[in-house]
């Protein structure tokens, strides 16, 4: 038994264990793989939090494309990310928690598998569009050690890319208007005028309807609605100078990206292939900190990422299938990022890859509209840029269930119903039975998580 099986085993509520053991059936192989096996969109938007969505209750945007596909099919009322991006990234799509394979901000592990080697060892046809930033993102002159040192995109699984950010950060250009996008390895030079999202879906539509006959799995991390804020095609700055950098324009791209789903959903229809296609729509943290967003009941409530409390994880995740998600069904089970690669091995038939280890468990049963199961907690391991002292990025661990919060770190522990925003944390000595048996659940979560990289050797 590896450590990381008898990890698991020593805590049996431990997500993932029933995807170690594999999930029953039989798998899917290459030589198996046919048009009847389910093709497989998943949209991350960037810096968007469960706030900005009108079926999770905001109005101040309007998002009707992601509302209907909500109302027609699955939408998660407890997903969480981790509070920055690239963290939510490599875990999404290594389907590892953080502590067994974080590296530094911007940057994944060369010889990291993600679920684009995986699915295209399948025999999906595999394509990457939108934001790459996963190679080089330190600039020169801060922690230049990890330069240059990550997973190149050409090397991460996919058939094909599109992107933005595929290489070093100071040379990463627009990625709105006049967009620096990389094609296959060539950088376009006929970008003036155009808008990057627009050309990453045009990619994406495309890609699927030269494979319409195969079963394809699209991977789009959205460059949407992450700064500069700037106008989309639709507002009427983008005429007068596209360029223009102003906060308000977040409400202009949360409207432009909800446009863009749309786009591919229909796409999809006009090919046929709707019933055929699990879309997966997730965010990777918070919304940016100048945001504040209004929720029916009339609460406003500020961007929250960055941070560690419900604001800077609390995220949507809607997903949309057809014939196959329950129409309407409204999931309260804890999930995470690392959730997303079980659910999809499991809807496309493919066995867990040998020698892996995932911790995240399929939502497939709950996608169907049944009851499932599934952990009741989370656990959180964020430590943005190891050996670095910023204050707000240094490492912190914690675990949550419905109500309560425990930080490994401060041991405080916080009652998320009654103080979402942390202000007060339970003092031990007035604690209640309640509050006393979730410290010992969550400590027994954290407990249960390991430390692999404090062993790496930082390169010279």
């Amino acid at each position: 038994m590896t450590q990381y099986m008898a990890l698991q085993f020593k805590f049996l509520s431990v997500a993932g264990l029933v995807f170690l053991l594999g999930f029953g059936g039989s798998p899917t192989d290459v030589a198996a793989v046919t048009r009847t096996n389910p093709n497989v969109i998943l949209i991350m938007a960037d810096d968007l939090g469960y706030e900005t969505i009108g079926c999770y209750g905001g109005v101040s945007y309007d998002t009707p494309v992601l509302d209907r596909l909500a109302m027609n099919g699955v939408r998660f009322a407890n997903a969480h990310a981790l509070p920055l991006c690239t963290p939510t990234r490599v875990s999404l799509m290594t389907g590892k928690y953080n502590w067994r394979n974080w590296h530094s901000f911007g940057i994944l592990k060369p010889e990291e598998k993600t679920f684009g080697h995986w699915m295209t060892e399948a025999g999906y046809r595999t394509c990457i569009v939108g934001k790459w930033q996963l190679q080089s993102y330190n600039p020169p002159d801060f922690m230049p050690e990890w330069r240059g040192l990550g997973q190149r995109a050409e090397a991460s699984g996919f058939e094909e890319f599109f992107l933005w950010h595929s290489e070093h950060t100071e040379d990463k250009g627009s990625r709105f208007p006049d967009p620096l996008i990389n094609d296959n390895g060539n950088y376009l030079t006929d970008t003036e005028g155009k808008y990057g999202p627009d050309l990453f879906v045009d990619y994406l539509n495309d890609f699927m309807e030269r494979h319409r006959d195969q079963p394809f799995f699209v991977y789009y991390p959205m460059a949407l609605t992450h700064g500069p804020f700037q106008p989309t095609p639709d507002s009427p700055e983008w005429g007068e100078d596209r360029h223009r950098q102003d906060g308000r324009f977040f409400h202009d791209m949360v409207e432009y990206m909800d446009k863009l789903v749309g786009r591919i959903e229909a796409k999809a229809i006009e090919l046929g292939l709707a019933e055929d296609t699990l879309i997966i729509f997730y965010s990777d943290n918070g919304s940016p900190l100048h945001a504040r967003s209004k929720l029916k009941d009339g609460r406003i409530v500020p961007g929250g990422k960055g941070y560690t409390n419900l604001r800077g994880t609390r995220v949507p995740l809607i997903v949309g299938w057809p014939g196959t998600a329950a129409p309407g069904h409204v999931v309260e089970d804890l999930v995470d990022c690392n959730d997303i690669l079980p659910t999809i091995f499991q809807a496309c038939g493919i066995a867990p890859p040998q020698g892996e280890v995932f911790d995240g468990e399929s939502l497939l049963a709950q996608i169907k509209g049944q009851p499932g199961s599934h952990r009741d907690w989370l656990f959180f391991h964020h430590d943005p840029l190891p050996g670095d002292n910023k204050e707000r990025f240094t490492l912190q661990r914690w675990a949550i269930d419905k109500r309560w919060k425990l930080s490994e770190q401060s041991g405080k522990l916080y009652d998320l119903i009654a103080d979402p925003e942390e202000t007060q944390p339970i003092d031990p000595a007035k604690a209640g039975p309640e509050a006393v048996a979730a410290r010992r659940k969550l400590q027994a979560v954290i407990d249960s998580m390991g430390m692999e990289y404090e062993n790496w050797v930082r390169p010279e």
